[in-house]
């Protein structure tokens, strides 16, 4: 029996290579025929849906309903927003034949929903009773990217997109905070992932805001990555697609509006920011199996060995874990103990004769790869308390990560050392221009991450000029 395992590139020697070979090892996803297209295979698809179901119930918690909008959006509606058009005319996939007839007027593969969903409002909305309108949408959307990699750039992905409309500007405002903060809380508790959070620059915002505010991780590679965003529109899609209602004085008014997103590029985030040379490593709260069952057997001690390992996983199944049972008699232990670590699962459980004769099983951390003895009828308990400790220790690991490759610097020539061989976060004045937000970029292919909530004061290291702190970093 062939036992070969393909050998993952270490993430130290070349962190892309091992990216994409571990996508597909670990059976997350798999190309599809047209450029930048993807399956999302079951292993990756159980991962999103855990994220999914997380963000539903904190949206409904927050007073959001699910719907639906269409797909397919007229050319003339995409075009009643001239910025929005100018941001995304270059990523538009358009539909010009309907079976053997040419259409019309083109139809835009939805690149994202504003345009389709605003003409809906236009129709819904007629009264300040009628607001706030709360809607969150899960859908596909279709974007012509040039380059692709799986789930951190795609042609076409999954996200939901908020569309919320309030009578206020006050309201929207508090609406876009309110939702990038539900992001933040996803992404540290669940995802184990410490974004910062705050404004982009006026010359990265999302087409058509008033304020785009982001969640911004820092990878494993030290490049940055944009995992969330909420935009407050202001009324410009309001009067752009001529929404108005009845205020309470009776007066005909545009609404304010926002919307905000998180796409399945945040498993790509959790890949880059937990993995390590040997796979995956999964938050608890995530994985699709927390604890896997590794019986090891010889000869005529199997039987045995195997009754025990099903008993034990009926346990913890009934503990309330999500846990497998390798039964597979063809791979041995070790090439199963590489397996499971290539997936990410958090806990693997070895139970061999010795330790069914002492009454034990073993516990093997994928975080720390520490091994600990449990008494046999203490397992479940111990394993549901591990998973606390295994997700908390995850959160605390990346933070210590993205503070120590959180930098200040006080020369330009510092900053470009920085980025050019340290990576990671860079903290430094910025005068608010985008000339000098431009010469960052070609001198260094370094943009602003993010302009924090709160900033300190300080000379631009370009200019000269007053400004203040600005986060900086290359990224996907």
């Amino acid at each position: 029996m062939t036992e070969a395992v393909e050998r993952l590139t270490k993430k130290s020697e070349d962190s892309s290579k091992w990216y994409l070979q571990l996508v597909r090892m670990a059976k997350l996803a798999d190309y599809g025929p047209v450029r930048g297209t993807f399956a999302i295979r079951p292993y990756g698809f159980a991962i999103w849906e855990r994220i999914q179901q997380d963000l539903d119930a904190r949206f409904k918690a927050t007073g959001h309903q699910n719907a639906y909008f269409p797909l397919l959006i007229p050319e003339s509606l995409l075009m009643k927003e001239a910025e929005h058009v100018e941001g995304f005319a270059p990523e538009c996939a358009w539909v010009t034949m309907g079976g053997d007839d040419e259409l019309e007027e083109r139809l835009a593969i939805r690149p994202t929903s504003e345009s389709i969903i605003c003409d809906f409002y236009r129709k819904w909305i007629h009264s300040y009773r009628d607001l706030p309108v709360l809607i969150n949408q899960w859908c596909n959307v279709l974007r012509w990217e040039m380059v692709t990699r799986p789930f951190l750039r795609t042609a076409e992905f999954l996200w939901q997109e908020g569309h919320t409309v309030h009578a206020t500007a006050g309201e929207a405002r508090e609406e876009a905070l309110r939702m990038l903060n539900v992001y933040r809380d996803c992404f540290y508790e669940v995802l184990a992932i410490p974004v910062l959070t705050g404004m982009k620059s006026p010359s990265e915002r999302f087409a058509g805001a008033v304020e785009t505010f982001t969640c911004e991780g820092l990878m494993g590679d030290g490049r940055a990555l944009q995992a969330a965003t909420s935009h407050d529109l202001g009324q410009n899609f309001a009067r752009a697609f001529d929404i108005t209602f009845l205020d309470e004085n009776q007066e005909r008014v545009h609404p304010y509006q926002t919307s905000w997103g998180l796409s399945t590029r945040t498993i790509g985030a959790l890949i880059l920011v937990h993995g390590d040379d040997r796979g995956l490593r999964l938050p608890p709260k995530l994985a699709p199996t927390q604890a896997v069952v590794v019986p090891i057997w010889r000869g005529k001690n199997k039987g045995e060995v195997r009754r025990e390992a099903e008993a034990l996983h009926r346990e913890l199944a009934e503990a309330g874990l999500r846990v497998e049972a390798d039964l597979d008699e063809e791979h041995s232990p070790g090439w199963k103990f590489n397996e499971h670590e290539l997936r990410g699962v958090p806990v693997r459980v070895e139970l061999g004769p010795k330790d069914i004769e002492k009454g034990q099983a073993v516990l093997v951390r994928r975080d720390t790869g520490e091994k600990e003895f449990v008494e046999r009828r203490a397992a479940a308990r111990r394993l549901v308390e591990l998973m606390d400790e295994i997700q908390k220790n995850m959160l605390r690991q990346a933070e210590a990560f993205r503070d120590e490759n959180t930098r200040r610097a006080e020369t330009y020539e510092e900053f470009k050392e920085i980025i050019e061989e340290k990576r990671g976060f860079v903290v430094a004045p910025w005068d608010g221009t985008e000339e000098t937000e431009q010469r960052i970029k070609e001198d260094t292919k370094a943009t602003i991450r993010l302009v924090p909530f709160e900033r300190e004061e300080g000379k631009d290291l370009i200019s000269g000029r007053p400004g203040k702190t600005a986060i900086f970093a290359r990224a996907y």
